[in-house]
């Protein structure tokens, strides 16, 4: 049997950071942390914890604290369920760890949220990702759920389809004059255009190059925003163009605060639901939040022919 004393440390460590913050959290003192982590790693036979700033978990370490969270959502429901078994206070709020992309998270997923947890205790812990990323969190043990973009099979979860997100590539009418003028959008001015990229992992604009005739090797400078908010104050301020998702930006191309690059150009990502299988009974009201808020804010998947 698993050392539950010892999984709830881990698990502490694990989501604050550090040993001193997780004794704070759990009310002892940090040698009691170290100790039950010790013995644990002793039981299981291999490191759990890779000490550091901040501690991380390693593959194993991270699946236990996952099978932590879920023994909790799983409390959770029989308290709620069944309270007179499990009396109001003995069992702690549930966190549960989903990773999100950045653009759904600043439109559409804050109305699932507020539908949830307008109707349950539990806590969310959300990380942001690239919706290509996403599923690796889940198949790492990072996270419990996750919008993701992948439709292929994921090991040990479900999946659900939600809608497509569109986006399109726009910029200021003042930054259009600047950088495209007279020739217009071609693929000698886009590779001088500056453009806008979220992270090291974002590849729209990429992509959208590409359908443009620009190659790799010709692709334009960029500048490098991790902020969906920011992203599209950039944009608006003419710093660089940048693929926006069309829920974002509807009202700034209806009053031509920015304008499409190339008309009719727009690239829809679908985006699916994934979470463990394992955990489905606890997420399952989550579930039906998730894809009523996708429903209601985004266009649905386009059929596969």
């Amino acid at each position: 049997m698993l050392d539950y004393a010892g999984l709830e440390a881990l698990a502490a460590v694990l989501r604050e950071g550090s040993f001193d913050r997780a004794a704070r959290k759990l009310h002892v003192t940090p040698s009691a942390i170290s100790q039950r982590i010790k013995l644990l790693e002793e039981r299981v036979g291999q490191v759990l914890v890779m000490r550091g700033t901040p501690c991380t978990g390693t593959e194993a370490g991270r699946r236990l604290c996952l099978h932590v969270e879920q023994v909790a959502l799983l409390e959770n429901e029989l308290r709620r369920n069944n309270p007179e078994l499990v009396p109001e206070g003995q069992v702690a709020r549930p966190t549960l760890k989903l990773a999100v992309n950045a653009d759904s998270l600043n439109s559409w997923f804050v109305d699932a949220m507020a539908a949830f947890t307008q109707g349950g205790n539990e806590l969310l812990d959300i990380s942001i990702d690239d919706q290509d990323h996403t599923a690796k969190r889940i198949k790492e043990g990072d996270v419990m759920a996750a919008v993701t973009a992948s439709s292929s099979h994921i090991t040990g979860c479900n999946i659900w389809p939600l809608a497509n997100m569109h986006y399109v590539a726009a910029a200021s009418p003042a930054f259009m004059q600047r950088y495209f003028g007279e020739a217009g959008v071609t693929p000698q001015t886009l590779s001088q255009a500056p453009l806008l990229t979220y992270d090291r992992k974002d590849a729209l604009q990429d992509k959208w190059l590409h359908q443009q005739g620009v190659s790799a090797r010709h692709a334009p400078p960029r500048h490098w925003v991790p902020s969906a908010h920011a992203f599209v104050r950039a944009s608006l301020a003419g710093i660089a163009w940048g693929m926006h998702p069309t829920v974002l930006i509807q009202e700034h191309l209806q009053d031509g605060s920015l304008v499409e690059l190339v008309p009719d150009s727009r690239m829809s990502v679908p985006l699916y639901w994934a979470h463990a299988r394992n955990a489905q009974a606890g997420l399952e009201r989550l579930t039906q939040c998730v894809i009523n808020a996708a429903q209601a804010w985004l266009d649905p998947l386009e059929p596969k022919v």
